[in-house]
């Protein structure tokens, strides 16, 4: 039974736990929180619900730190010494806190992995980005699984992994607000907001799961679409002398380039 801990139950932390909780029987989770009184009512006898960290780090394995970016170092020098090299391995999720600055809290080398899982983890659909710097323990596998409960993961150099936040964790706003121009549009053309919200949701729901299940690229499946003439390839081109595109492009550019500062 793998025996998992997740530091800092907030948004990521609980998605994490249920996710793990609904999809992996073969775990027993630990969860904290300072408190715990909003998420108690998930305890049972596979998930362990506390605001000792030092009980987690004890009777755990694997520890997910799903903590603000800014504690990840200072927590990991207050409980060094609590941490055995021998028994665990750590994954941090917060962005920016590079493995070797995690491990240089340490008098000796410890497993430290990252990752990068989006804000779909709540509805069990993310996209989780792993690196690793070393793997003594061998849990390559029961890492990747954890993610894999709450969508799917795929392991990654670390010196690509603010390329994976960019386009895999802010890439749902990016999303989010084409879809609301569409939205837009067909309230413009006709249709009631939630008539539009209902089309829209599930028209990119369906452009998604065409390019997953065919593994084809984007534009193959455009070609389907758009016929001599016809009204979507009039709105592509319009779409595209405006910068739609170019646009799109330059936005994750400067987002990546913020990250990188």
């Amino acid at each position: 039974m793998k025996k998992i801990g997740i530091v800092g139950c907030g948004n990521l932390g609980l998605s994490l736990l249920k996710g793990i909780k609904q999809n992996d029987s073969e775990a027993l989770i630990y969860g904290s929180k300072r408190n715990v009184s909003g998420i108690s009512h998930l305890q049972d006898e596979k998930t362990i619900i506390t605001s000792d960290n030092l009980e987690l780090i004890s009777n755990c394995e694997i520890i997910i730190l799903a903590l603000k970016p800014y504690t990840i170092i200072p927590f990991l020098k207050e409980n060094a010494s609590f941490f055995d090299s021998k028994k665990h391995t750590i994954v941090s999720v917060a962005t920016g806190i590079t493995i070797t600055e995690m491990k240089s809290c340490f008098e000796f080398d410890i497993d430290v992995f990252r990752a990068m899982p989006n804000t779909a983890s709540s509805v069990n659909e993310s996209i989780t980005a792993i690196s690793f710097g070393s793997d003594s323990l061998g849990r390559t596998d029961a890492v990747t699984s954890i993610f894999d409960c709450v969508g799917e993961s795929i392991v990654i150099d670390e010196s690509l992994m603010e390329s994976a936040t960019i386009l895999g964790a802010c890439g749902i706003a990016y999303v989010l607000r084409f879809m609301r121009a569409m939205i837009q549009g067909g309230i413009e053309v006709g249709f009631d907001s939630n008539t539009a919200t209902k089309i829209v949701s599930q028209t990119v729901k369906g452009a998604a799961e065409l390019i997953i299940t065919n593994g084809s690229h984007p534009e193959q499946e455009i070609d389907k679409v758009t016929t001599p003439k016809g009204c979507t390839i009039v709105g592509l081109n319009e779409m595209e002398h405006s910068g739609f595109s170019s646009a799109l492009i330059k936005g994750i550019v400067t987002s990546y380039q913020k990250i990188e500062k």
